[in-house]
C-alpha cells in the first residue's frame, strides 16, 4: 500500500493534551486539544503536579478523537512524532512513555521534536496549507512528488523566527538545507518570557489565567502612553568574563556569545508594574477583583464592560504595559532582521495571538519591505499540529528516537 505521509503528532509540554494527523507535514487532517485552563485558573499559573494528573486523564481520548476526526486508523500512520522537550519533566513524560509505547505496539518509528522547533513549524505549516489551498494541490494527492517540489520552493529562503510564549522568548535564525531545517539562536530573554510577564501582570491586577488574553483585550480601552514603560539595554557582565549568567533560562540557550541588542529581560517591567500597583493603591482593588474573575465567561468585548470590571487608571495601566512588551519585542526583532539581513520573520508562539502585537508587527514589516507572517490563532497555542509538521522533514531523512529517548526540560534549539 502506498504511504500517504501520515504522521500522529503529540504534544503534552505544559498544561494542555494535545494529537493531530498531519500529512507529509503541509495538511492537518485532525488536531485535537483538551485545555487545562480551568484546573489551573485558580492558581493563577500551571501547577506541575496537576498538569501532570491531567495529560494521563486526557492523552488515550484525546489521541483516539485525533484518528476518529482524520477518519484514519493506526494502520494508516508512518510515524509517530512527540514532544522531547523543553517543558515540564513530569507532563512530558506523561506523552513520550505513551507515544513509546504506541509507536513499539504498531512498529512504528518514533520522531523526537523540540517544543520551540515545532512553534516555528505552526507557521510554515500555516503557509504550505495557504499554498496548497491556493494552488489545488489538495486534490492532486496521487502526485506526492510534485507536492513535494512545490512545499520546497516556499521554504527555500532562511527566515528570522520569534518564538514568543509563555514559556520561550527567542530569536531564531532558521536555514533550510538539503531538506531540513536547522537553527540559530540570535537572541533570547535572560528571564521571565514575554508570556510569563502577562500571567504575573495579569495575577498581579486580580485578572483571568491565562492572563494574555485579558491584557490584550482590556488593553484597547486604555491610554498606551499613561504610565512610561521603558526597557534599559542589557549589557555584558564584565565580572563574568564571557560565562553565561545563572539566569532561569541559562540552561536553554547560553548567552555568553549573543549580541546584548538582542536580548530580552522581562523581569523588570513586571516589577515596575508592581510598583506602581502599590505607590497609586491599586493593591486592594486587585483583590476585591479575583472573586469576580471567576463568575465571567472571558474578557470583556465593550468599554463599558471594561470600566465595570477595571476603573479607567488600571485600563491605562494594562494598555501601557502592553504597548511597552510589544515595543521591545518589534524592536529587537527587526534589529535582529536588519543585522542579518533577513527578509522574512515568522512570529510564533502563544503571545503571537496578541491583537496588538499582530498588528504592529505586520505594520512596521510592510513599512521596511519585509514579510511578516503568523500562525493561527489555533496554531500559536501549544498543539500536536506543529509537531506533526516538524517531523515530516526528520522522518523524510530517517531521524528516529532511539528506545530510550526520555524527557529533557531544558532542551536547547539549535546552535
Amino acid at each position: 500500500m502506498h504511504s500517504r505521509g501520515l504522521i500522529l503528532g503529540i504534544e503534552s509540554s505544559c498544561d494542555e493534551t494535545a494529537a493531530a494527523i498531519v500529512e507529509r507535514g503541509a495538511r492537518t487532517l485532525s488536531s485535537v486539544v483538551a485545555s487545562q485552563i480551568a484546573t489551573h485558573a485558580r492558581y493563577g499559573g500551571v501547577v506541575p503536579e496537576l498538569a501532570s494528573r491531567e495529560h494521563l486523564r486526557a492523552i488515550v481520548p484525546v489521541v483516539r478523537a485525533a484518528l476518529a476526526e482524520a477518519q484514519v486508523t493506526f494502520a494508516d500512520i508512518d510515524s509517530v512524532a512527540v514532544t522531547s522537550g523543553p517543558g515540564l519533566a513530569g507532563a512530558l513524560l506523561v506523552g513520550i512513555t505513551y507515544a513509546k509505547a504506541l509507536a513499539f505496539a504498531q512498529g512504528l518509528p518514533l520522531i523526537a521534536v523540540n517544543h520551540l522547533e515545532g512553534h516555528i513549524h505552526a507557521v510554515l505549516l500555516e503557509e504550505r496549507q495557504k499554498q496548497s489551498a491556493t494552488s489545488g494541490l489538495e486534490q492532486q494527492s496521487l502526485h506526492r512528488a510534485q507536492d513535494n517540489n512545490r512545499f520546497a520552493k516556499l521554504e527555500d529562503e532562511p527566515a528570522l523566527a520569534l518564538v514568543v510564549s509563555g514559556g520561550h522568548t527567542h530569536l531564531y535564525l532558521a536555514r533550510p538545507t538539503d531538506g531540513t531545517w536547522n537553527y540559530t539562536l540570535i537572541g533570547r530573554t535572560l528571564d521571565d518570557a514575554a508570556g510569563e510577564a502577562y500571567d504575573k501582570v495579569a495575577k498581579l491586577l486580580g485578572l483571568g489565567y491565562p492572563g494574555g488574553p485579558w491584557i490584550d483585550s482590556l488593553s484597547r480601552f486604555g491610554n498606551p502612553h499613561a504610565v512610561p514603560f521603558a526597557f534599559s539595554q542589557i549589557k555584558t557582565k564584565l565580572h563574568l568574563a564571557g560565562k553565561a549568567p545563572r539566569t532561569k533560562a541559562a540552561k536553554t540557550a547560553p548567552i555568553a556569545n549573543l549580541d546584548p541588542h538582542f536580548l530580552f529581560s522581562f523581569s523588570g517591567i513586571k516589577t515596575a508594574v508592581l510598583r506602581y500597583v502599590e505607590l497609586h493603591g491599586l493593591r486592594e482593588e486587585a483583590t476585591s477583583r479575583v472573586p469576580q474573575m471567576l463568575a465571567l465567561p472571558g474578557p470583556p468585548k465593550t468599554k463599558e464592560e471594561a470600566l465595570a470590571l477595571c476603573p479607567q487608571p488600571t485600563l491605562d495601566l494594562i494598555a501601557s504595559f502592553q504597548n511597552a512588551v510589544v515595543g521591545d519585542l518589534m524592536k529587537k526583532t527587526f534589529a535582529a532582521a536588519e543585522s542579518l539581513g533577513a527578509a522574512r520573520i515568522l512570529i510564533t508562539g502563544g503571545v503571537a495571538a496578541n491583537r496588538e502585537l499582530r498588528t504592529r508587527f505586520t505594520a512596521e514589516a510592510a513599512r521596511r519591505g519585509v514579510s511578516v507572517a503568523f500562525p493561527t490563532h489555533a496554531l500559536s497555542t501549544d498543539n500536536a499540529a506543529m509537531i506533526a509538521a516538524a517531523a515530516w522533514p526528520r522522518f523524510l531523512a530517517g531521524e528516529f528516537a532511539a528506545s530510550d529517548l526520555s524527557a529533557d526540560p531544558s532542551l536547547a534549539l539549535g546552535t
